[in-house]
C-alpha cells in the first residue's frame, strides 16, 4: 500500500498570491492545486507519525520569527520537472534555514532535488507544456504591478490525497504554539 505525500508551505493570500492563482488557472485549469504558496518542504512521504510530524513542526517554529520574501523572476525547472515558479531574490537563505531546521527526524529524508526556495506557478503535465506556460507566466508576471513581497508568519502541513489534492492537517504560526488543527 502507497503511503501519503506531505509537505510543508507558508500560503500567500496577498496580491502575489493572487496573481499566481490567476495565472494557475489560465495555464492548467483541470488540474487540482493547493492555493499559492513558497514551498519550505517539498512532497514526501514521512518517516513516522503525521502525530510525531506535527509535534516537530510546532517545536522548531516555535523558536523560529516571522520573515518576509522578495519575489524576484519567474523561472522554471526544466528540465527535471515541468514546474514553474517565482525565484525567491532576498529571504532565500531564512527559507533555506526552515527547510534545515525541519528536514530531519520524522520530516527528514532524500529529495529528488536540492532545496531551492521558490514560489511555486504551476506544475505542468509535461516539459513540452511548461516552456509556453513559463513564457505566458513570465510576460505576465513582468506587467505584474502589486508588491512581490510575502510574510511568512505560519506554516501548513498539508497531506496529498488519492485524488492529487492538498489539504491542510495543521497552521503553525512562527513563534508561537500550534494556531489551528484540522484532521
Amino acid at each position: 500500500m502507497e503511503t501519503s505525500r506531505y509537505a510543508l508551505v507558508a500560503y500567500a493570500a496577498n496580491s502575489a498570491g493572487q496573481f499566481v492563482e490567476t495565472v494557475r488557472r489560465e495555464l492548467h485549469p483541470h488540474l487540482p492545486h493547493m492555493s499559492a504558496h513558497l514551498t519550505i518542504l517539498p512532497p514526501r512521504r514521512l518517516l513516522g507519525s503525521e502525530t510525531a510530524a506535527r509535534e516537530l513542526i510546532e517545536e522548531i517554529c516555535s523558536q523560529e520569527e516571522p520573515f518576509d520574501v522578495e519575489l524576484g523572476e519567474v523561472l522554471s525547472f526544466l528540465p527535471q520537472s515541468p514546474t514553474i515558479y517565482v525565484e525567491v531574490a532576498r529571504g532565500a537563505s531564512r527559507m533555506c534555514h526552515l527547510h534545515g531546521r525541519l528536514d530531519i527526524g520524522v520530516l527528514g529524508g532524500a529529495e529528488d532535488w536540492a532545496y531551492e526556495p521558490h514560489f511555486t506557478i504551476v506544475k505542468m503535465s509535461t516539459a513540452s507544456e511548461a516552456q509556453p506556460a513559463h513564457d505566458l507566466a513570465r510576460r505576465q508576471w513582468s506587467q505584474y504591478q502589486g508588491s512581490r513581497r510575502v510574510r511568512v508568519e505560519g506554516l501548513t502541513f498539508v497531506r496529498e490525497t488519492s485524488d492529487l489534492k492538498w489539504i491542510d492537517l495543521a497552521t503553525v504560526t512562527l513563534g508561537r504554539k500550534l494556531a489551528s488543527h484540522r484532521g
